[in-house]
């Protein structure tokens, strides 16, 4: 698969805070969401795509045992969302409520 975000890749994504990272990856989650909600589904899988890309380059830049858990937690829980049966019962708001307070933080420490 090749990298949609690559300076992210690259190396530049290291260099984010962990709250960073996480409000970039909700940031594409609200765009597979809001084109989800508009039923224009190559739309929302790809910005599901780069979300989960998201995900991967931040379970490879961390270390810290409690992030690596809760990372690999939300990206089955994005995959169960967008392509599966949703057998975790997320919904729209339930999404931008548990991403909106790593945009607050991050938006706050920068």
């Amino acid at each position: 698969m090749n990298p949609q975000h690559k300076d992210l890749a690259a190396g530049r994504w290291r260099e984010l805070s962990f709250m960073e990272q996480m409000a970039n990856i909700g940031s594409e989650v609200e765009r597979a969401l809001h084109w989800q909600a508009r039923h224009h589904s190559l739309y929302s899988q790809k910005a599901h795509d780069r979300a989960l890309e998201l995900v991967d380059l931040t379970l490879d830049s961390t270390r810290v045992f409690a992030r690596l858990k809760e990372l690999a937690r939300l990206r089955e829980a994005l995959v169960d969302y967008f392509c599966g049966t949703n057998q975790y019962v997320s919904s729209e708001s339930s999404w931008k409520k548990y991403f909106s307070g790593f945009t607050y933080a991050a938006r706050r420490n920068h």
